[in-house]
């Protein structure tokens, strides 16, 4: 009968290199699992921030519409009288800060702008 020699230092090899290759698997993996999660994150929070940006857009084409409303009673009183400066320079720098903060693009300011000064 022949007797092997190292078997139980075999064993003991074969048993370390399997358990590598797992955890180096499952690392993988995880670390695949973490990118994904990561993604779908990110793609949430953009959506969020999308809707917020709408929201912000549609209040304040609300106020822009509400503002423009309450000058058309005024201006058909006093067709003659031009348009309180203050108050329509307020609305213009209202118009500027929202277009400054990343809320209005080029075209969006333009437009409200020019509905403002009833263009």
């Amino acid at each position: 009968m022949r007797r092997r020699r190292g078997g139980l230092l075999r064993v003991a090899a074969t048993t370390a290199v399997v358990a590598g290759t797992a955890g180096a698997v499952s690392h993988h993996q995880q670390s695949k699992y973490d990118a994904q999660n990561q993604a779908a994150y990110d793609e949430q929070q953009a959506d969020q921030q999308s809707q917020q940006q709408a929201a912000d857009m549609q209040s304040m084409q609300a106020q822009l519409d509400a503002m423009q409303q309450s000058q058309q009673p005024a201006a058909a009183a006093a067709p003659a009288a031009a348009p309180a400066g203050n108050d329509m320079m307020a609305q213009l720098e209202q118009l500027s800060q929202l277009k400054n903060a990343g809320v209005l693009d080029d075209a969006e300011f333009a437009a409200a702008k020019a509905k403002l000064l009833g263009i």
